[in-house]
């Protein structure tokens, strides 16, 4: 497919995924949404992808709404706006339950549903210059298709700040609430989202696959007898997997795995 919005590129196992509407910020309109959605969706298929970056092109990573959609939007019917916002929740939703790891490399400026793309993401990572806004309500908005991810990543108390205020808050704060995992500067951001796309593409690709579920199946869930059956199954299953059994024997033998041969 030829994506007028974004690029991607493979080098080895790592696809990169980048805005590339730099004139405009990489902000969303309908077919960024659509080519961001129609391109997760199919990498997720590709059996030689093993982790996925998601970066952008010029002064910003993503400035949130593009204008010329928000003028469409204003004459759009309820019903129309209903369908416009479940194309961008369900472009998020096809990022974050993507079976491949994602990786948010972020330069620049990130306000609105920038934010919900980061959050959207398994791992963060950001230059020690960049901004957040979730700016919506100071447009009489809400975040609201983006508070899944948003409120996962940051917490319910930082969502009520953040969400509430529309403060600008830097890196530093974004590393502090748990939003993003890690900061470095400008010109070490290349390197260290390579180190981890290159360490996540090392590992099993079942497993990380499995593991991904794991988090978000997981996350938040009373310690039952339910919980416990559940991932006692989960362990079973990936011990008498293919990949399961040849990473213990690779592991007591002392050799790769086969995955990375």
């Amino acid at each position: 497919m030829d994506y007028a919005t974004l690029t991607i590129d493979t080098a080895g196992t790592v696809a990169t995924v980048t805005l590339n509407r730099p004139l405009v910020r990489n902000a969303f309109d309908e077919q960024s949404i659509a080519e961001l959605t129609a391109a997760f969706t199919a990498l997720g298929e590709v059996d030689s992808i093993r982790a996925i970056v998601l970066a952008a092109n010029g002064a910003a990573f993503c400035a949130g709404a593009d204008l010329h959609w928000m003028k469409k939007m204003a004459g759009y019917s309820e019903d129309e706006n209903r369908a416009d916002a479940m194309r961008l929740a369900n472009m998020l939703r096809i990022i974050y339950s993507c079976p491949k790891p994602v990786v948010a490399k972020v330069h620049g400026d990130c306000y609105g549903g920038g934010v919900g793309l980061v959050a959207a993401c398994d791992i963060a990572i950001v230059a020690e210059d960049v901004h957040f806004s979730l700016s919506e309500v100071k447009l009489g908005l809400l975040p609201a298709a983006i508070s899944p991810y948003v409120i996962k990543a940051m917490g319910e108390n930082a969502a009520r700040r953040y969400f509430l205020t529309a403060e600008r808050f830097g890196a530093k704060e974004a590393l502090r609430i748990g939003f993003v995992h890690e900061v470095t500067t400008a010109a070490a951001l290349d390197g260290q989202v390579e180190a981890v796309a290159n360490a996540l593409a090392a590992n099993s690709p079942n497993a990380v696959r499995e593991a991904k579920v794991l988090v978000r199946d997981v996350a938040n869930q009373a310690v039952t007898d339910t919980l416990l059956a559940d991932t006692a199954h989960r362990i079973a299953q990936i011990r008498a997997s293919e990949e399961g059994r040849e990473g213990v024997a690779a592991f007591l033998e002392k050799r790769k795995p086969s995955w990375l041969n």
